[in-house]
């Protein structure tokens, strides 16, 4: 699928976790300006495997896999008679809240589940008339947004006659996710990962210490390779590590690099920047791998798009993009991490008060990430931010690829 200015498609994907917080599947959040949601998945099965292989194609502690997608189906897509042939195993059709529950409908579902595809009830509040559709269902996504803790429960119980999987949407907060869990979900999605508990006069612990330490002294320009060691050698993995990319068959080299400063000469310092970041916040253990990947692929798609506008400081683009959410790593608000990285002003400007260009385009990333289509300027360049969005998640998936081929 090609975006052209006639047809503007916009897509991102928000992920779904299992107990654990582990990524197991993605929603796919999508907007075709001119066409319905057949645009997508219809012609080609090629064109549905590349889609799928790049909005759901993960590297997951070290394993590449793909993972499933879940997709809103229309009424009109629901019923319809030349209903795309999709790939069964990695795809989960979403039956909106809206779609009026009649014998049409009933129909379609049954015939959908009768051909091997796997069914989500979305939004979903109990009503009697839904039971047909729950007796073919796999799935059922309850949106506990608005909903007290009795209320949740409620739900629960209504639903537990019901050969189901429940899925617990729109989680804002891990007391949330931490009661929705206790009630017997298996499923969540929502912004929970967004909103870190914060533990009010926490410190920062010395590991985390070295980290903002090292991601300070690369933002400054005037840094050199042997201060850059002196911090980096403190880790042994980080200095294994970045050995390891150096000496690596990507380079090509005809000997071996044995010393930090000629590692860093050798990489360059806008690489050095990226790699011992990105190294750095992968050694944060017990955190979802799901964080570092989206900062990743927020940082690189701010990258792109300072790429695609010529600027010549697009490496300050990605670590605008990255740094906005690192204080998710840290289980601290953005305002304290901030403070503890004195970071150049505009970057900072722009991660806070998203003045500036590299604010402006912050912005506009977070919205599209999030699927918000409706705060995107009018004349924002659709085409591409949706090119840049794809080659940051297959950015992302090499880098974190890379990362765990050298463990």
């Amino acid at each position: 699928m090609e975006s052209s200015s006639a047809s503007q498609v916009l897509m991102a994907r928000q992920p779904i976790f299992d107990r654990s917080q582990r990524v197991v599947a993605y929603e796919l959040l999508y907007r075709d300006e001119h066409s319905s949601d057949h645009a997508l998945f219809c012609g080609s099965s090629a064109t549905s495997d590349v889609i799928l292989n790049t909005y759901t194609s993960i590297s997951d502690q070290g394993a590449l896999k793909r993972v499933p997608a879940f997709i809103n189906l229309t009424r009109e897509l629901l019923v319809s008679d030349d209903f795309p042939e999709l790939p069964r195993k990695n795809i989960v059709l979403e039956i909106l809240e809206d779609i009026k529950v009649d014998r049409e409908v009933i129909i379609a579902v049954h015939r959908l589940v009768k051909d091997g595809y796997r069914i989500a009830l979305d939004d979903f509040i109990y009503k009697p008339e839904f039971e047909p559709l729950l007796k073919m269902a796999h799935i059922v996504k309850v949106d506990v947004k608005d909903m007290t803790f009795d209320e949740i429960k409620e739900q629960v119980r209504l639903l537990s006659k019901f050969k189901v999987t429940l899925l617990a949407e729109k989680i804002e907060t891990v007391e949330v996710l931490e009661e929705c869990n206790k009630l017997g979900f298996k499923l969540f999605q929502g912004h929970f990962l967004s909103k870190p508990k914060i533990v009010k006069g926490k410190k920062v612990d010395p590991n985390q210490a070295a980290l903002i330490e090292l991601v300070q002294e690369l933002q400054n320009p005037n840094t050199t390779p042997e201060r850059l060691e002196q911090l980096i050698i403190r880790d042994p993995v980080l200095t294994y590590k970045l050995l390891r990319i150096v000496n690596s068959a990507a380079y090509a080299l005809v000997r071996k690099v044995e010393s930090l400063t000629e590692a860093i000469v050798m990489l360059g310092m806008a690489q050095i920047r990226k790699w011992a970041t990105l190294i750095a916040l992968s050694n944060q253990s017990g955190k979802p791998e799901e964080i570092c990947r989206s900062l990743l692929v927020r940082g690189r798609m701010c990258e792109e798009i300072a790429i695609a506008g010529k600027q010549s400081n697009h490496s300050s683009y990605f670590m605008t993009g990255m740094m906005s959410n690192l204080h998710l790593l840290l289980d601290i608000d953005r305002e304290t991490m901030l403070n503890e990285v004195p970071l150049a002003d505009e970057i900072k400007d722009a991660i806070l008060l998203n003045e500036g260009d590299m604010g402006e385009v912050l912005m506009h990333v977070d919205n599209y990430e999030a699927g918000d289509w409706d705060l995107l300027p009018t004349d924002f360049d659709a085409n591409l931010y949706e090119n840049s969005y794809r080659l940051a998640l297959d950015w992302s998936k090499e880098a974190m690829q890379a990362l765990n081929d050298i463990d």
